[in-house]
């Protein structure tokens, strides 16, 4: 077996072990590159090394624009898009007020966790409905 269709293949090789160890679907494209250098070089022996490195970066930045431009979608709708956004989950609940509102501030129990929210005036125990967020303030109005 010829060096070069052994350091091609074992190239290929490592490139897809590093994406298995390390994934961010980088790895993989530029592995596909070596695989099909590795193909080229088995099949036709006596291609330059200076022209199997320049088909080797060709092919590697084909598979990699092939994979942005057909391999993921560009609009791809979560099924669950507040998932990490827990404050933003509860716009539009009814929540009871644990210390009362005054000038603006007070907090409210939602679940195992304490809020600051912020809105009128309302004594403690009142229902208050989540309307907006902002930041980690809940912006409240009176039920």
């Amino acid at each position: 077996m010829r060096w070069e269709v052994v350091g091609w293949g074992a190239l290929a090789l490592v490139l897809f072990a590093a994406e298995a160890l390390a994934p961010g679907a980088f790895m993989l494209w530029i592995g596909i590159g070596a695989a099909a250098v590795f193909v080229l070089v088995a099949v036709f022996a006596d291609i330059p090394l200076l022209w199997q490195v320049v088909a080797f970066v060709l092919l590697s930045v084909v598979s990699i624009q092939c994979y942005r431009r057909w391999g993921r979608s560009h609009d791809r709708q979560s099924d669950a898009p507040l998932l990490n956004r827990r404050a933003e989950q509860l716009v539009g609940r009814v929540v009871l007020l644990d210390q009362p509102i005054v000038a603006g501030k007070g907090r409210a129990k939602v679940d195992d966790a304490f809020w600051v929210v912020d809105g009128p005036d309302l004594p403690a125990g009142s229902a208050v409905r989540v309307v907006a967020v902002a930041g980690m303030t809940l912006k409240v109005q009176p039920v």
